[in-house]
């Protein structure tokens, strides 16, 4: 006679067998995502704070990245979304290089792309800083006291030159006419009084003539 406890002593290795295939069905597809290549380091550091923009940046993968055109893309920009980039990158084995150029202000962004050496693209960003750029003043920005001097004298040379001519009116009037004026009536006077002069003793002759 059969015991009871066999069918279940049976089951029970299918069902973990059951079990474990199915967990191994649900990590079979995440192996291929963890061996994916990464970032694993930058030079400068991430957040890091420079004096002056550096020459060039590195970035480290986890393994070879590949090399086929176009597809590594480092893009470099400032504060301002001024491009840094100078040339393209250079892929040596696990390493990108990308050389920079150019005034940098404030915070540096490096956004990148590669390919990884089992064929996925992946991609990332970091940032680092350095100090804001103070643009200097141009020498004719601030014209010099002598320079505007000699403009005002350029703009009014009548100024230095001018002349004041007084008019014939303002002169005080010559006397010469007064007394000439002064001579004639004198002149006429006289003639006046040596005529009535010498004409009243006449009349007066006449005139005891004609008495007689």
């Amino acid at each position: 006679m059969t015991s009871p406890q066999a069918p279940r002593r049976r089951t029970l290795p299918a069902v973990l067998t059951t079990v474990l295939l199915a967990a191994a069905a649900l990590l079979v597809p995440a192996l291929p995502a963890a061996a994916h290549d990464e970032l694993i380091g930058t030079d400068p550091a991430s957040d890091a704070v420079l004096e002056t923009l550096p020459e060039q940046i590195t970035l480290s993968y986890s393994a070879d990245v590949l090399t086929d055109a176009g597809a590594t893309v480092i893009e470099v920009t400032d504060a301002a979304g001024t491009s840094l980039t100078d040339g393209a990158p250079e892929v040596s084995g696990s390493e990108v290089t990308q050389a920079l150029a150019g005034p940098a202000s404030g915070t540096v962004t490096v956004q990148w792309r590669v390919v990884s050496s089992d064929g996925h693209p992946i991609d990332g960003e970091f940032a680092f800083s350095v100090p804001e750029s103070t643009p200097t003043p141009t020498p004719s920005a601030t014209p010099s006291a002598s320079s505007t001097a000699a403009a005002s004298e350029a703009a009014s040379p009548a100024a230095t030159t001018e002349v004041t001519i007084p008019l014939e009116s303002d002169a005080p009037a010559s006397p010469l006419p007064w007394i000439l004026l002064v001579v004639a009536l004198v002149i006429v006077a006289g003639v006046l009084v040596y005529v009535f002069a010498s004409r009243g003793p006449r009349n007066t002759a006449g005139g005891g003539g004609a008495g007689r």
